[in-house]
């Protein structure tokens, strides 16, 4: 499909239909979501530094989801890695190629694993800048007014790089099918089901994003230190059920209520935790860390912007915050404490003088 993209500003979403993943269910999808419309919120410590690392001339956001079924749980780390690591490469590679962009972008990645009523819905967020670096690193190559990367390549090589992990990963041994899986064990019944997910095409759709990058990263920073449910989202825990409010997308954002077994609850919430170790918000190119101290100022500088100075909270804490009542003196840090270690730490015994 076609979409009208502004320079700076862009919507990516990706679907892609695949063959049955878990033998003998039918044929479920996978599909990268296009971004919805975000009202202003108050800024949280993970869009504040999401903003301070990031050019103001973004974005770009991309999102993927794959079938509710698969990964198992010990599927979870190579295929959720797979999916960072698979969109990651085709936007690189896509926007490398001076057909298209022809420049270096750099992006973030945050992983979704859930939707609004707590089902497992793997999906990434991508927000890149309309633009990059050009090869040489002496000007910033802009995207074009109305795409920032043609959709029809980028699902084409996402769908390639996608299955050839599978297959790497298969033919390595990581990827060990068992169980229900087992039919997909052997090389030849395997291969098979691989070319079909080349028969189905799996389809880019760009569009503006509504309220503009601000938005975005706004929205994307809400979630980046959050787990699966929020806490004002829950309304009532009675008679053994838990009561909670969600969003119907399909049904213009309408408020609804959903009410789940507690054993029904905490199953889907336990859905949603990750791999020991598993990093789940990554970034890339120009913003990766080994190269992000050299090449964003570069980015600034060519763009003409001037980078926020980037202020440690400890320190600015210290500096503003932090002072002895009494006189007015700077206050120091001793120990920190969590809210758990808070709630099992005893008062202190008060100890009074002979």
């Amino acid at each position: 499909m076609r979409g009208v993209v502004p320079q700076h500003s862009a919507v990516i979403s990706i679907n892609a239909r695949a063959a049955g993943i878990v033998p003998p269910f039918p044929t479920t999808a996978a599909a990268i979501d296009t971004a919805r419309s975000v009202r202003p919120q108050p800024e949280t410590a993970g869009s504040s530094r999401v903003r301070r690392n990031f050019s103001p001339r973004a974005s770009s956001t991309w999102s993927s989801r794959f079938p509710h079924r698969w990964p198992a749980w010990r599927y979870k780390k190579l295929i959720y890695g797979l999916l960072l690591r698979a969109s990651a490469e085709t936007l690189l590679a896509v926007a490398r190629d001076s057909r298209h962009l022809g420049g270096k972008i750099g992006f973030f990645s945050v992983l979704h694993t859930w939707n609004q009523k707590l089902n497992l819905h793997p999906h990434v967020h991508c927000v890149i800048p309309a633009g990059g670096l050009s090869p040489d690193h002496t000007h910033w190559v802009k995207s074009q007014n109305r795409f920032f990367l043609p959709v029809k390549v980028l699902s084409r090589v996402f769908r390639g790089k996608f299955v050839a992990g599978l297959k790497q990963a298969f033919q390595s041994g990581p990827l060990s099918l068992q169980g229900n899986l087992a039919p997909l064990a052997r090389p030849k019944t395997f291969a098979a089901w691989l070319r079909l997910l080349f028969r189905k095409d799996w389809v880019v759709y760009a569009k503006r994003p509504f309220g503009g990058p601000e938005y975005v990263l706004q929205y994307l920073g809400r979630y980046t230190h959050r787990v699966a449910i929020s806490n004002h989202r829950l309304l009532s825990f009675t008679e053994g059920k838990v009561a909670f409010r969600w969003r119907d997308s399909a049904h213009n954002n309408e408020q609804k209520l959903m009410s789940l077994s507690l054993d029904e609850f905490l199953r889907r919430f336990l859905l949603h935790l990750l791999p020991k170790g598993f990093v789940r918000i990554r970034n890339f190119g120009f913003l990766a860390n080994r190269r992000r101290a050299t090449l964003l100022p570069l980015c600034f500088q060519l763009l003409g912007a001037v980078p926020q100075p980037q202020v440690d909270q400890d320190t600015s804490r210290t500096s503003d915050l932090w002072h002895c009542p009494q006189c007015g003196g700077p206050m120091v840090v001793v120990e920190r404490f969590t809210a758990a270690e808070i709630q099992l730490r005893s008062p202190p015994l008060a100890i009074t003088a002979a």
